[in-house]
C-alpha cells in the first residue's frame, strides 16, 4: 500500500479546496488527520502470464543453496527468537 499519514495539522494550513470539502467550521485549534493514498487504475491491464511458471518470480528462490532442503529452511523461519 502508497499511504502517507499525516497527524495534527492544523485545519488552516490545508489548501483552501481541501477546507472546503470538510462539514466543520473550523476553529484555530481545529487538528486534522491528513491520510493520502495512491489510487490504483484498475482499467490497466497488468501482464497476464498463461502459466505462473511463465511469471519471472515464478522459482525465484531455486538458485539459494540455503533452500535446497525446503522443509528445513520453512522450520527455521518459523522457529522463534528463543529456542530452547
Amino acid at each position: 500500500m502508497n499511504a502517507v499519514v499525516f497527524e495534527h495539522v492544523p485545519l488552516s494550513d490545508l489548501p483552501e479546496a481541501w477546507r472546503c470539502r470538510l462539514a466543520i467550521q473550523p476553529g484555530s485549534l481545529t487538528l486534522v488527520t491528513v491520510h493520502l493514498e495512491l489510487e490504483v487504475d484498475f482499467s490497466v491491464q497488468s501482464e497476464v502470464f498463461e502459466r505462473p511458471s511463465d511469471n519471472p518470480i515464478f522459482g525465484m528462490w531455486r538458485d539459494h543453496q540455503d533452500t535446497v532442503d525446503v522443509e528445513q529452511c520453512v522450520r527455521q523461519w518459523r522457529a522463534g527468537r528463543f529456542v530452547d
